[in-house]
């Protein structure tokens, strides 16, 4: 295939990828009322823990709810149409890969799809209502009332849902960099340590609220997958040396 071949090809992935997201962006202003109502779950949820607490989201402005809606569309569009995405893009990619390329790329974005998974619902179901809770308590004690703007609730959502999200692909990143020898199991054993101490410095940078049960609830399941990538990695590195050393004899 030529170079103006290559070039229609991506062309079309990209006609492609903007046609899905377009549709998806679509169908969240389609049902955005129920689409939001699934974002409302964790004020609605901490809502009920407090009998007689009425928590309301108030707009300054008479544009702001315009902006919000265009925001929501947008990433619940990008979202939805995310998979699709990476599928076309997918496509484009996979013939210009070898068989030994494909072994590493298609198995690395299944999980990499998948940890994002598992640290966005985690953000969502568990960190965004402790959050707010500690808000919540933060009010109580200097005797402030509880008004939040829709700006403030869905730009903590996103940061949460997202950063938690990419946090959890780092034990994804530890077993890459074990299978092309950058590191050694050996070695993360060894600064096990400061592995703990760097992950407290993540959870404190990704949770935007001070107090330590937030953050602990973060860290813990960091720590959890940074073990399961010492184990992994310590097959990806046995077979690598293996590898390695009949090739050495050959």
């Amino acid at each position: 295939m030529g170079f103006l071949e290559h070039l229609e090809e991506l062309r079309w992935t990209l006609v492609k990828c903007a046609i899905v997201l377009a549709v998806a962006a679509t169908a969240v202003g389609y049902f955005l009322k129920e689409f939001n109502a699934v974002l409302l779950w964790p004020l609605r949820h901490v809502q009920a823990e407090r009998a007689g607490l009425t928590l309301e989201l108030s707009t300054r402005s008479v544009m702001e709810s315009f902006g919000i809606i265009i925001q929501l569309c947008g990433w619940g569009g990008l979202a939805l149409a995310a998979p699709f995405m990476l599928y076309f893009i997918g496509q484009f990619v996979a013939p210009a890969l070898n068989e030994k390329e494909r072994r590493l790329i298609l198995p690395s974005g299944f999980s990499a799809f998948v940890l994002f998974i598992l640290g966005s619902a985690f953000g969502f179901l568990l960190l965004v209502p402790s959050t707010l809770r500690v808000s919540l308590e933060i009010n109580d004690l200097l005797g402030f009332s509880t008004t939040w703007t829709p700006d403030s609730y869905y730009s903590l959502l996103t940061w949460l849902v997202l950063g938690v999200g990419l946090a959890f692909e780092f034990p994804l990143l530890i077993v890459i960099a074990i299978y092309f020898g950058l590191l050694r199991v050996e070695t993360l054993r060894k600064f096990r340590r400061h592995s703990v101490v760097a992950i407290f410095i993540i959870a404190a940078i990704v949770t935007p609220t001070p107090d330590p049960f937030t953050q602990t609830m973060f860290a813990v399941p960091l720590y959890v997958l940074f073990e399961l990538a010492v184990l992994v990695g310590a097959r990806v590195q046995a077979r690598r040396d293996a590898r390695l050393a009949a090739e050495d004899i050959a």
